[in-house]
């Protein structure tokens, strides 16, 4: 596994130096900050993930958050909307990104996003964490579910830990 986390690792490194896949990313130099990690990356990434999150469809990932988009972003410092942006999101504390204003319910909610507790989130925003101001009514489907979290973890910057 850990050579696995360092491929990806690798992998990433190259995308940035723009070194990935031939032909991708040409207008880089008209986009600021870093290019995308390569679908190759993404890929790898996935597969690094933990049960069952490595075994999702990220295009149905894509899908599923698309209902989420019109409140949130995922880029690295993309801007705050109705909802946080999300880029970091995994291992961070619930309520804590400054530029926010969260609920009460959020800000005292005492523990760090990971997948379970994002999955109880999605599942139904209002009854896993009483009093928060999110009006999302959930995504009921377990599949679906799994695959958002597993792309929110692609394209958040997340990093699984070396097993």
């Amino acid at each position: 596994m850990t050579r696995l986390v360092l491929t990806v690792l690798a992998a990433v490194t190259l995308a940035g130096c723009g070194q990935g896949e031939a032909g991708e990313r040409e207008d880089a130099a008209a986009t600021p900050g870093p290019p995308p990690p390569t679908e190759a990356a993404k890929m790898a990434l996935l597969a690094a993930l933990p049960a069952p999150y490595n075994q999702a469809d990220l295009e149905n990932g894509r899908r599923v958050f698309a209902r989420c988009r019109s409140c949130h972003t995922i880029t690295e410092g993309g801007p705050n909307m109705t909802g946080p942006n999300l880029y970091g999101v995994f291992g961070r504390q619930a309520g804590s990104q400054t530029e926010y204003n969260y609920s009460t319910a959020v800000k005292e909610a005492g523990f760090a996003w990971d997948g379970e507790r994002l999955d109880h989130w999605l599942e139904n925003p209002r009854t896993f964490l009483r009093g928060t101001k999110m009006s999302f009514p959930g995504i009921p489907d377990a599949t679906d579910r799994r695959d958002v979290i597993a792309y929110l973890k692609v394209e958040t910057g997340h990093m699984p830990a070396a097993r």
